[in-house]
């Protein structure tokens, strides 16, 4: 096989959205790498910014076959310039998957890996195949399918990300938000695991009774009208004063710091018109909701906002302790790091407006699995 179908995102310079599947030439690997059989690949919220290239996907439209299908959509004007630097471009997506080795260079390292079921993190994986360094691929314990090896690296790194950037900071416990995530499940039972307590923030009672059943303790439902005074509450028992959120716009992460500051005072001390001397972090880590990000400044002077990304964490604290995660992961997939998913669908069933309507939400219970070879 010389060819191979590779889902592809294309800007056009008349500012819309084209999605489509291209051949591709199956690539050869070299000495330190290997080629994978993808098996599976997840569709994450951190696939659709590149997937969607900030398209109205109300706006999507069907064309093609079956086998060959296209989408269109439209790019909002205002929002045309954000994408203008990748305009004309076809662009592979896909963060993550699973596979089997079927083919390696002449190095030991890659050697070792034929026939091994691993985890890649990539880019590109929504493709049939995929030629990588050896030392991208998470090897897989006997017995481990390339399904439960495809969410391998985003959701269990980030997860086991947070807690260390806890521990690094200096903190006992922290918050997340859109908690009953796959992510937000992985990182509950992490918590449980190692003794770490977590306040979890949801919006939904369906979503209470998720991380409920997986034993979660502290659970605040933003629906509620009593969401601020049952997240103090939580803060305020645990000493959770640092925060990981998802949803980015709103008023939650200012939600998140007011509550911290009135947990802090409630714990004593003497008056101080600046506020608390409790420092309180929040960092936004994703985009759910796309509105500003709104601050009622109520919580003082000792705090801070700011972004965290997985991989320059994983730079940051570097290869050996990278390792030691990823080891980690590889030896709880079946537990702490399982994932489940709503469907499994081929690359081009990914590629219907009634798929798209579904994953596109980001909605819990809702993720996709592609299987590029199906």
């Amino acid at each position: 096989m010389t060819e191979q179908l590779q889902l592809q995102s294309l800007v056009t310079k008349e500012g819309n959205l084209e999605l489509s599947l291209a051949k591709v030439p199956v690539p050869v690997p070299a000495e330190d790498e290997v080629l994978v059989r993808v098996e599976a690949a997840p569709i994450n919220p951190s696939d659709l910014g590149l997937l969607f290239g900030m398209a109205d996907m109300t706006t999507a439209v069907a064309s093609g076959s079956d086998d060959a299908p296209v989408i269109t959509a439209t790019i909002p004007e205002g929002l045309r310039k954000i994408v203008a630097a990748r305009a004309g471009q076809p662009m592979p997506v896909g963060n993550e998957g699973g596979g089997v080795v079927v083919e390696a260079g002449s190095s030991p390292q890659s050697q070792a890996l034929v026939g091994k079921t691993v985890g890649i993190l990539g880019g590109a994986m929504y493709t049939q195949f995929r030629c990588v360094k050896a030392v991208q691929c998470l090897p897989m314990h006997e017995g481990v399918t390339p399904a439960e090896s495809a969410s391998c690296f985003v959701n269990p790194l980030t997860a086991l990300g947070m807690v260390e950037t806890m521990k690094m900071e200096g903190f006992t416990a922290l918050c997340h938000t859109a908690a009953a995530s796959n992510l937000g499940q992985m990182l509950q039972k992490i918590c449980l695991k190692d003794g770490i307590q977590l306040v979890n923030v949801v919006r939904k009672q369906e979503q209470v009774d998720i991380l409920k059943d997986i034993g979660a303790q502290q659970v605040c439902n933003s629906s509620e009208d009593s969401f601020m005074g049952d997240l103090t509450d939580a803060i305020a028992a645990t000493n959770a004063y640092i925060a990981f959120d998802a949803t980015g716009g709103g008023k939650l992460a200012g939600q998140l710091l007011t509550a911290m500051e009135a947990a802090a005072m409630r714990a004593g001390g003497d008056y101080n018109r600046y506020g608390s001397d409790t420092f309180k972090q929040v960092y936004i880590y994703g985009g759910l909701d796309r509105s500003p990000t709104t601050l009622n400044r109520n919580f003082g002077f000792s705090w801070n906002l700011g972004g965290w990304l997985l991989t320059p964490f994983l730079q940051k604290i570097g290869m050996d302790a990278a390792n030691e995660l990823r080891q980690r992961v590889a030896d709880e997939i079946k537990t702490t790091f399982a994932s489940t998913y709503t469907k499994e669908v081929s690359l081009a069933e990914a590629l219907t407006v009634d798929a798209i309507s579904v994953y596109g939400k980001q909605a819990t219970g809702e993720k996709y699995l592609i299987n590029p070879n199906a």
